[in-house]
């Protein structure tokens, strides 16, 4: 029966403790004590890990890049559009003031014509006298501010097929060589990044300064369709009197 029994000196034998990490060993389950083992194993492949992380950096770097150029690429698109919009605002108030230039030919004829069918009728008719509310202004002239000279410019522009404005991106900054370290790329990215995002503020900037102009052409228009509506009710007004003088001449 003795020949049995097992000694406790042979189970020390099968492990080795560390007389420091004893006590945290023995508090640990099967699993964490696998999982405590594993790690630091996994200590002596540190230099993978930095690899890892390096590699993980870069591509960060990159997609950041990609994300701000992008950023870059939709201002540029805004650009274009803004600047095609500016035009057509500028070509509206062009049309607006020529509307109203014939408007005032439309009164100067209509004004011989009434004084024709005034004298009309006879020698014992009673004179006629065409109905005036107010007197025909004719278009609202500007000066030549700034609005105007940017529309005329970039309508010139257009109109010779020019490309609106140039493209506003900085010159970027070359690397000396082909960087190799990890180290070296993100800093290369990060200048990408900020040649980017300085060109991105430049046409903020542009769009905010073009966004102005688009309000002040804008005013503009509202402050000349007022009158050449007034001046259109009256030349409606005064046309209707001089159709129902004809009408009399004619009925007589």
């Amino acid at each position: 029966m003795f020949g049995l029994r097992k000694s406790p000196l042979k189970l020390a034998k099968h492990r080795t403790v560390d007389p420091i990490l004893a006590p945290t060993l023995l508090m640990m389950s099967k699993e964490e004590e696998s999982g405590f083992q594993q790690d630091t194993a996994g200590e002596t492949e540190c230099g993978q890990s930095v690899q890892e992380l390096e590699n993980y950096a870069v591509y960060k770097a990159e997609e950041t890049t990609k994300s701000v150029n992008g950023c870059l690429k939709i201002a540029e698109d805004i650009r274009d559009d803004a600047t095609k919009t500016l035009v057509v605002l500028h070509q509206q108030g062009e049309q607006i003031t020529r509307t109203h230039m014939v408007a005032a030919d439309i009164d100067y004829d209509l004004s011989r014509g009434e004084k024709l069918l005034g004298s009309l009728g006879g020698m014992f008719s009673k004179t006629w006298k065409p109905k005036k509310t107010r007197p025909i202004k004719g278009p609202v002239l500007f000066g030549d501010d700034e609005v105007e000279r940017r529309g005329d410019h970039l309508e010139q522009r257009e109109k010779l097929g020019l490309t609106p404005a140039p493209k506003g991106r900085s010159h970027t900054r070359t690397p000396p060589s082909e960087p190799t370290g990890a180290l070296q790329k993100v800093e290369v990215e990060k200048a990408k990044q900020d040649d980017a995002l300085s060109d991105l503020s430049n046409l903020l900037g542009e769009l905010k300064d073009m966004a102005i102009d688009m309000g002040s052409e804008i005013e503009r228009h509202n402050k000349a369709l007022d009158p050449l509506g007034q001046d259109v009710d009256e030349l409606s007004f005064r046309v209707k009197g001089a159709n129902q003088r004809g009408r009399r001449l004619l009925g007589k």
